[in-house]
């Protein structure tokens, strides 16, 4: 990818986070917020913002939420394209597990040529989803529409098919694919921390996993 003043890896992280702050849920990023998230200092954000917001690609007021204009969400969609596809070819053909490719992708979606990106993509048959069920933008910046509820905020008695994990912890992502829980799996939702697996068996789940599970949600027929 051809890096500008505007297209750095820095750059590039920032539009990354700001379009996945919003993917699974409505409210927008602030900058305290996205500092936490990429762990750099108030004052680093404050700068990169300006700059973002002065080449079109974002808007802001002075405090206020982050969002992206459309020219920056199809520039973020694209280094989140990247990520994904990088991720879903070093589990599907480099043998690494889910837990494992977030730092890999970090560092290779900055290095690779879009050919590359292209005749990899090619090779996976053109995926939608990653291997944690997130959407895979096309190279146009279009995304698969999906919506869902974490376990954590779904009724007792909820079944639906598992539609993403979030990635953000390795630790719960490990502990997941030890009882077979990934996108695809179908969970019921039982009392507080606890779903029945498909094979029957009652698992309770931390505070994080239960966060972390994106499940269906069945649709009301009238």
């Amino acid at each position: 990818m051809k890096h500008n003043g505007t297209s750095t890896p820095a750059s590039e992280d920032y539009l990354k986070t700001i379009y996945a702050h919003t993917e699974w849920q409505p409210e927008r990023i602030t900058p305290s917020a996205l500092a936490a998230r990429l762990g750099v200092a108030p004052s680093s954000v404050t700068e990169m913002v300006k700059k973002l917001a002065a080449a079109g690609l974002i808007t802001h007021v002075p405090y206020g939420p982050l969002a992206l204009t459309p020219a920056g969400v199809l520039r973020a969609s694209a280094v989140v394209r990247r990520h994904r596809l990088i991720e879903t070819w070093l589990v599907q053909e480099m043998g690494y597990d889910w837990d494992e490719v977030h730092d890999e992708a970090e560092i290779l979606e900055h290095a690779l040529s879009d050919r590359l990106l292209d005749a990899i993509d090619e090779r996976l048959g053109r995926p939608v989803i990653d291997p944690h069920g997130d959407a895979i933008p096309a190279a146009d910046g279009t995304v698969l529409p999906r919506s869902g509820i974490t376990v954590d905020r779904a009724d007792p008695g909820l079944v639906g098919v598992v539609l993403r994990v979030s990635d953000r912890d390795p630790v719960v992502l490990r502990g997941l694919a030890r009882d077979g829980i990934g996108p695809g799996t179908e969970l019921e939702v039982r009392e507080p921390g606890r779903v029945r697996l498909p094979g029957g068996d009652i698992r309770p789940l931390s505070d994080a996993e239960a966060a972390s599970i994106w499940l269906t949600v069945p649709s009301v027929v009238e």
